[in-house]
């Protein structure tokens, strides 16, 4: 299955797949990560000029044990 740069899911693994990070509010730099950069902005923080944050989902989990994960190497969405 295919999934979209930037998309959000929840998944019941204890480990971080391959193509995603843990929305923990971390800090990321926009020139390694330019394409989510584009679709998210600094929306969740960071400087806007060298830095951004992906948003921190930590606590919401329905189920414990669960967690949100943002896809970082997928699709990029067309605007049409």
């Amino acid at each position: 299955m295919d999934y979209f740069l930037g998309q959000i899911v929840l998944f019941p693994y204890t480990f971080t797949p391959l193509g995603w990070m843990k929305c923990d509010g971390a800090t990321l730099n926009i020139q390694q990560n330019t394409a989510l950069f584009s679709l998210i902005g600094n929306k969740f923080g960071g400087n806007g000029t060298t830095t951004f944050c992906i948003p921190n989902l930590l606590g919401a989990e329905p189920i414990s044990g669960m967690n949100y994960y943002i896809c970082i190497s997928g699709i990029y969405p067309t605007r049409d």
